[in-house]
């Protein structure tokens, strides 16, 4: 069979690893970024058993309007998901009707809860819009932006996390667990579960298009010192040309691995792609490619492809406890 133009394009993408920068709002110090480079680049796409060769501990592929799941591997284990949940963040500050043109000022506590992460440049004193610090929490995962974006709803980060805790019920999800706004200590959720969280932030039209900004520049608007930051989307899918990427959120601690939730249409589906736990900083990159091209070239059909039982649909109803 001739295979199409789309699908040949994505198929030599899979022998193809861009570098790509790991979440700034959790890493590390990474080195020999070279050699694990290398390394990706030389992992077959596919398996002896002609499954995607998907590296991160869990990964799933679902339909986002069906439910149906495309490929699972490890659905429902539990890890750290890091800047992953900051997409609860904004469901909570969207569900309690933000006022996105308010401003709020930076304070001493976005610093102390922001405290391990990476360089930000959101200073205490400065003043941004709300729509601002949604922007410089989901495309560049500003620990800073988590506070203040709780605090535009009236919400300290205790009583935020406590509100994660309940979005996360009310979505049904047996699997997730807050105990930190920013995701830098602590949190914890599965591939499934947070697939339900993204296709719900896609939903919001206000999050989908922060989601799916491939660059974006907010501005300081204190008196006297007005200032513009510039910001580029760690969801390095988005800077890949020839796909119709809906949006998504990386994240990284030394905890969660090298973290991606992404939506992206094809084959006239929306589908969710989640990878949790990669081990290199390109893993997460590599095993989308690896998954997509896979399913570009007709072996994700209309069924369900795993090497573990995942069940039929990753909406179905689930329990409500929480997973600690």
């Amino acid at each position: 069979m001739r295979r199409s133009r789309s699908g040949l394009v994505l198929g030599i993408s899979l022998a193809i690893v861009v570098a790509l920068a790991a979440d700034p709002a959790d890493a590390r110090r990474r080195g020999h970024r070279h050699h694990r480079a290398r390394a990706e680049r030389i992992v077959p796409p596919l398996t002896a058993d002609g499954l995607p060769n998907i590296r991160s501990v869990s990964a799933l592929a679902v339909d986002m309007d069906t439910g149906n799941i495309v490929y699972g591997k490890n659905p429902d284990a539990v890890r750290a998901i890091a800047s992953t949940g900051k997409i609860y963040v904004a469901l909570v500050a969207r569900r309690r009707g933000i006022e996105l043109e308010g401003i709020t000022e930076m304070t001493m506590d976005d610093v102390r809860f922001a405290r391990g992460g990476s360089r930000t440049h959101l200073d205490v004193g400065q003043r941004f819009r709300n729509h601002d610090l949604l922007r410089a929490m989901l495309i560049a995962s500003d620990n800073r932006a988590v506070t203040a974006v709780g605090r535009a709803v009236g919400l300290g980060p205790e009583q935020l996390v406590r509100e994660m805790n309940d979005l996360a019920r009310d979505l049904g999800l047996q699997h997730t667990r807050f105990v930190d706004p920013t995701g830098l200590n602590g949190n914890w959720s599965s591939a499934r579960d947070m697939a339900v969280a993204l296709t719900a932030a896609l939903r919001d039209p206000v999050l989908a298009e922060i989601l799916t900004t491939r660059f974006t520049s907010i501005h300081n608007v204190s008196e006297g010192r007005i200032r513009t930051i510039n910001y580029a989307n760690t969801n390095h899918v988005l800077h890949r040309n020839g796909l119709h990427v809906l949006g998504g959120k990386t994240g990284y601690t030394h905890e969660a691995g090298y973290c991606l939730v992404t939506g992206v249409e094809m084959g006239g589906r929306r589908l969710a792609f989640v990878f949790l736990g990669g081990d290199g900083e390109l893993t997460r990159f590599a095993d989308f490619n690896r998954l997509a091209g896979w399913m570009e070239l007709g072996r994700g059909g209309g069924g369900v492809a795993t090497d573990v039982a995942v069940g039929g649909s990753v909406m179905r109803a689930q329990k409500t406890e929480d997973s600690r």
